[in-house]
């Protein structure tokens, strides 16, 4: 694989990641969840499903002083997290294994943040990708309610887990959360006007007791349609995904 990687900058240029060719691509899903974490300087993050470390690297970005550490799969994703966490100047701990057996030092922790990205799609209802890191990477193989398992298990009281994930499986992740996790709150991402949201953002704190928010949607795009070449990612969307600004829930109705 590490004949097979490209160089991307993200964030404007503030990050240079590696990453396959092929395969699993970071795109700006991570992106999107780093912005969406309320974290504070000198807390403790922990990603699920690292993959090649965007999401956990952009956080970096916006807040520093973090304590960071990480699980991936395939071990040829995690050991491109460490590179990319060596070419960034970002302190990780980055773990090789599987989220339903976390190596002792991960058990050992509780943290502040667990943020993840799961898989998107059930593949009792959709189709295996070709690519064997692309399917691990977007096939759901460990069901969504072990993510959130998992998830609550390493957070402290107070602390926040942070998913992002396709709308239709929204159902499901609200129900793996019950019981688990409160004071859940959805931040629908809209791409265009008068379109169906196709992500969400969702959010729960451990031993939270407010009422479940339903935030209004983030527009992604200006613009009914694609009209023309060149982005058209609304001021908002382009400050977060360019300068690596925050993306709060609560001004999630302020898209331009």
């Amino acid at each position: 694989m590490t004949d097979a990687v490209t160089e991307n900058a993200f964030l404007g240029g503030q990050l240079s990641l590696v990453q396959p060719k092929k395969g699993y691509r970071a795109g700006v899903d991570p992106v999107l969840l780093a912005a969406s974490v309320p974290a504070k300087s000198g807390q403790s993050v922990l990603e699920l499903g690292c993959g090649i470390g965007a999401a956990s690297f952009c956080l970096a970005a916006r807040v520093p002083g973090l304590r960071l550490a990480a699980i991936e799969i395939q071990p040829q994703y995690a050991e491109l997290a460490r590179k990319n966490a060596a070419r960034n100047g970002v302190e990780i701990d980055v773990f090789d294994g599987d989220l339903l057996t976390l190596p002792e030092p991960l058990r050992q922790i509780q943290f502040d943040h667990v943020i993840a990205n799961p898989p998107y799609f059930d593949r009792d209802a959709s189709t295996a990708a070709d690519e064997p890191g692309r399917e691990v990477a977007m096939g759901e193989a460990t069901p969504l309610t072990d993510w959130v398992i998992t998830a609550a298990r390493r957070l402290r009281q107070g602390g926040y887990a942070s998913f992002i994930h396709r709308t239709e499986r929204l159902p499901d992740l609200l129900s793996a959360m019950s019981g688990r996790l409160g004071s859940v709150e959805v931040a629908p991402l809209q791409a265009r006007e008068g379109r169906e949201s196709g992500l969400v953002l969702v959010r729960g704190r451990k031993g939270g007791r407010a009422d479940f928010r339903l935030h209004a949607p983030i527009l992604m795009h200006l613009g009914a349609r694609h009209e023309a070449d060149g982005e058209s990612y609304t001021p908002q969307i382009r400050a977060v995904l360019r300068d690596g600004a925050p993306l709060p829930f609560e001004t999630s109705a302020k898209n331009v």
